[in-house]
């Protein structure tokens, strides 16, 4: 340092004293580069006082007077002389001493990162003086001519770094190409002025960075999450399987993240990472990032909210990945997919490691380079309890995972929250955590997506509020007990083997109208702890070519996302049968029902199609559908059960009611003598008093109405003279 400069003001203590460490070195270096800046500053002070013919003007800076222009038309330009070799010379060599004893020399790591050489490194910190001390500030404006140019413009840089103005290679490490500028590091201003008149600024980010803050860039604070725990032996992400670079691994870390570890090792810059249902590819990509001895930084994408900010985003991830020598790891790319092939690239093309995750295939179009390609499974049933029981030790007040969650498809992230989420319901409830408080926290990290294309219902009904045959009720609880224990029949016994088969399970509920098929999905629902999504054929059907197919994929898509029921309710209105071609129409209508056909076959959740007019349905259907229920009109037992059922204990009955009458003439489905009580009991109300036989079959005649059928005096009988006063 020269003997003439005064340090920048220091936020830690003295690194000469017994208690200065790492940071305190890395600070003492940082000042002793400044202080050469600060030789260069004042030998360019010094020339400006020697051309200057009135220093002390009050006014210099604000105006050029004739003898000023003078000079500057007969000026030859002159160039400070480089700093004292010395001092240069010394500060490096405290640098090399400082490395040797383990400091982290955060100037010295960032110019290795990022590729800059001694002019880079040099023009870094004229730009950033300011930032540390303020004194630059001034002493910038009197170089600058200028009290309000308070910055180091680019001319005045390259003149304190010895560089003429004129020199094509010195000017291009400021340009949009150079390593400071293209890495975020340096950024020039004010791009309509001349090129040399352009002020200099270094981003807040990257000067606290070399004044040792790791706190996270502002511009990424809403995208940045906690890197998930690496996943080691006998975990999804450790099993062994195949992945880019073979299988295997070492002792500490196989399967996926081992292949993607060896991509990397390799020289490997992109690697994707497919996930499977319940699959982390995130933590899979921090697990091989961790294995190939790199930090990661970890985006989540679908927190990104519009197309603009994509750019600035991948650009600010680069360089916070960049300064913190971490690699990136990103996703789901599905939200980048949405706006185009563009805004994938935009972080795909990055010039660090780059490890994207998604449900999706692989796309060429997202890059110009070929990734690694690996896929992050599923947790096993053995390994989602074992993670409960990490994440809840001691706290399970005799509730089994395995029992009360075996059906939900959750990575190993996902097992983390709901688990969080599980102990938060019991304390609100002031209970211990049982089975119902971890399906609420396995139901609770579903996402919302797809609730903008399905009405999302939470069951309140059970098996006792149903009223079926033996036969079809029991059909229902297979159906329940096919999911409950879908993993253990395929994923461990193998039992669905190739052919694109998904993981899912699709039933067929086919009845007239009223008899139950909705209430009995609403039931599957909440005897599995998972929500019913109906999905609404209103923004699934459309009258263009090809867009019912795009909105029932996305459908779909969000499902195999989502631990819940979907009902296709009035299925045959989309998965009628295909016709004879005589016509364009024809041939556009078939090819939406052969997608739905391919569709179906892959999907990995739960899915009901309910219909009225089950003769419609293509009989391709019936081939993949892993159960057909029918539902009959009740009998009269059946309907005496449901009349009581219907109208509840709540209500008060006349003495005068006879629901054996009713259940024995009115051949009604469910929910006809559901709306029909109902109807009722606003005339009771109405009436202020018990419900009366007369009030019942009223509401019984409207119903008639309604479903256009006759009152016959066959059907009513005694009471049919009340029916003739009210027609």
């Amino acid at each position: 340092m020269s003997p003439t400069s005064r340090p920048a003001p220091e936020a830690g203590g003295d690194p000469g004293s017994p208690r200065g460490g790492p940071a305190a070195a890395n600070l003492a270096h940082l000042r002793g580069r400044l202080g050469l800046v600060e030789a260069a500053v004042r030998a360019a002070v010094a020339l400006r006082r020697q051309a200057d013919p009135s220093p002390d003007d009050p006014f210099r800076g604000l105006y050029l007077g004739d003898e000023q222009v003078d000079r500057l038309l007969d000026a030859v330009p002159a160039r400070p002389p480089p700093g004292p070799a010395g001092a240069a010379a010394e500060v490096e060599a405290a640098a090399d001493r400082a490395e040797q004893a383990g400091a982290e020399l955060r100037l010295r790591q960032l110019a290795g990162e990022f590729g800059l050489d001694r002019l880079d490194v040099d023009l870094l910190l004229v730009a950033l003086a300011p930032d540390l001390d303020p004194r630059y500030e001034r002493l910038y404006a009197y170089l600058n001519d200028d009290v309000t140019r308070r910055r180091a413009q680019v001319g005045l840089a390259l003149e304190l770094c010895g560089a003429t103005p004129t020199d094509a290679g010195a000017r291009r490490r400021l340009g949009p190409a150079g390593a400071l500028v293209a890495g975020g590091l340096v950024e020039v201003e004010e791009p309509e002025r001349p090129f040399l008149s352009r002020p200099m600024r270094v981003p807040d980010r990257v000067a606290s960075h070399l004044l040792g803050d790791d706190a996270v860039d502002p511009d990424l604070a809403d995208l940045v999450v906690p890197p998930s725990d690496p996943a080691g032996p006998g975990t999804a992400a450790g099993r062994t399987g195949a992945a880019a670079g073979g299988t295997g691994g070492d002792a500490t870390v196989g399967g996926p993240a081992a292949g993607l570890a060896r991509a990397l090792a390799a020289g490997g810059r992109l690697a994707y990472v497919r996930e499977r249902p319940g699959g982390g590819g995130t933590a899979v990509g921090v697990a091989g990032l961790r294995a190939a001895g790199r930090p990661s930084l970890v985006l989540d994408l679908s927190r990104l909210h519009a197309e603009p900010g994509v750019a600035m985003a991948a650009r600010a991830a680069a360089r916070e990945a960049r300064l913190r020598g971490a690699g990136l790891v990103a996703g789901p790319v599905e939200a980048l997919a949405g706006w185009g092939a563009a805004a994938v690239r935009a972080f795909a093309e990055l010039p660090v490691t780059v490890v994207l995750a998604g449900r999706s295939t692989w796309d060429p179009a997202w890059a110009r380079e070929v990734p690694a390609i690996a896929e992050a499974p599923g947790p096993t049933p053995a390994e989602r309890v074992t993670s409960w029981h990490a994440h809840l030790n001691g706290e399970l007040a005799g509730a089994d995972p395995a029992r009360a969650t075996a059906h939900f498809l959750l990575s190993a992230e996902q097992v983390a929250r709901a688990a969080r989420a599980a102990r938060l319901e019991a304390a609100v409830a002031g209970a211990a955590i049982g089975p119902e408080h971890l399906r609420a926290g396995a139901r609770a990290q579903n996402a919302a997506g797809l609730e903008r294309l399905a009405r999302r219902v939470e069951p309140a009904v059970g098996w006792d509020d149903l009223v079926l045959p033996p036969a079809t009720a029991g059909q229902l609880r297979e159906l329940a007990a096919r999911v409950r224990h879908r993993d253990r029949v395929i994923a461990e016994w193998q039992l669905r083997p190739g052919g694109g088969r998904g993981r899912g399970v699709t039933a067929l509920f086919a009845g007239d109208s009223g008899t139950g098929k909705t209430m009995s999905a609403e039931v599957i629902a909440g005897a599995l702890g998972l929500d019913l999504y109906a999905v609404n054929l209103a923004t699934v059907v459309d009258k263009y070519v090809g867009e019912t197919e795009k909105n029932l994929e996305r459908v779909f898509a969000e499902a195999e996302g989502v631990n819940g029921v979907l009902l296709f309710d009035e299925a045959d209105a989309i998965f009628g049968k295909r016709s004879e071609v005589r016509d364009a129409h024809d041939r556009y209508a078939n090819l939406e029902i052969a997608y739905l056909l391919q569709r179906m076959e892959s999907f990995d959740g739960l899915a009901v199609l309910a219909t009225n007019l089950r003769a419609n349905l293509d009989e391709a259907f019936i081939r993949r559908l892993d159960a057909i229920v029918d539902f009959p009109l009740p009998d009269e037992a059946a309907r005496r059960r449901l009349w009581d059922r219907c109208l509840g204990p709540a209500l008060p009955r006349g003495p005068d009611l006879d629901l054996d009458f009713c259940a024995r003439a009115f051949e009604l489905s469910g929910g006809s003598i559901a709306s029909i009580a109902l109807a009722a009991a606003y005339l009771t109300a109405e009436a202020d008093q018990p419900l009366s036989m007369a009030d019942a079959i009223r509401a019984v005649h409207r119903e008639y109405r309604k479903l256009g059928r006759l009152a016959l005096e066959a059907e009513f009988g005694p009471y049919h003279a009340l029916v003739a006063t009210t027609s």
